[in-house]
This record gives C-alpha cells, structure tokens and sequence, in this order.
C-alpha cells in the first residue's frame, strides 16, 4: 500500500490543528505555510475533512478551522480510510468475488494479513499519539 500526497497530507493537516488548537481558529494559510503545501491544495483537501465533522470551518474576517473533536478521539484510520479509501493492498481483499482464485490463493492471505497489520497500526493511533511524538521530537531537537 502507498499512500498518497492526499492521506498524508490530511493527516499532517490535522496534525497541525491539533498543535495550534489553542489558539482558536487557525488560517488554512498558516497550516499551508507551515506544512510546506499549496493553498489550492489545502482548500481541496480540507473539503472532506470538514464534510466527516473532523474540522469546523468558520468563514468571514475572523474566519478559520478548528478541529471538532478532540485530538485522542480522532483515529488515524479513520482519517486515512476517508482520505484515501481502503487500505487493501489488491481488489480481492475486500470483494473475494473479483477473483475466482480467492477461496484457495495463498498469496490473497498475505495481503488480507498486511491490511490487518496496517489497519491494527493506524487503528491503535490518534491524533493526540501524533502531537504527543511531534512535541518529543522538538523537545530533542533543542537540545
């Protein structure tokens, strides 16, 4: 499975709300600016994101996004599913029916594995777990 510029994009856009959550709503400028990704991109991106009920959106001068849940309640998974869509490595993982294989292929029990293995992963984190392994980064960065 290879996530795209989508899923990790959406996932480090989160991130960032949860870091600056703070201080209210936050400028799809400044995550854009911060993130190192377009603006276009970002009002793409955030669409679904709002959509799901992840992220609030407030238009007007003092407009911005914010996140609508906290940030242990928000599994990976579930951001990853909704950006990108199942994270079956092949079709036959999620409809056996595709392949008339599928009842004695080997090789499908190894992809079924590795989806309950990234699924497991993901599933385990949140968004809180991400904010808590990028503040132990910049602690270790200064010194």
């Amino acid at each position: 499975m290879r996530l795209s510029t989508r899923g990790r994009y959406g996932l480090r856009t989160l991130l960032d709300l949860a870091l600056h959550q703070d201080e209210g709503l936050v400028l799809l400028k400044d995550i854009a600016r911060r993130q190192e990704f377009s603006l276009p991109y970002l009002e793409h991106l955030i669409a679904p994101l709002i959509a799901a009920g992840l992220v609030g959106s407030t238009r007007g001068a003092r407009g911005g996004v914010s996140l609508l849940k906290p940030p242990d309640e928000v599994k990976l998974g579930q951001v990853v599913q909704l950006l990108e869509g199942s994270i079956a490595p092949v079709d036959c993982v999620n409809n056996p029916a595709l392949c008339h294989r599928s009842t004695f292929c080997v090789t499908r029990d190894i992809w079924v594995e590795m989806k309950e293995a990234i699924s497991h992963v993901l599933d385990s984190m949140t968004l809180q777990d991400l904010v808590e392994r990028q503040e132990r980064k910049s602690h270790a960065g200064k010194n």
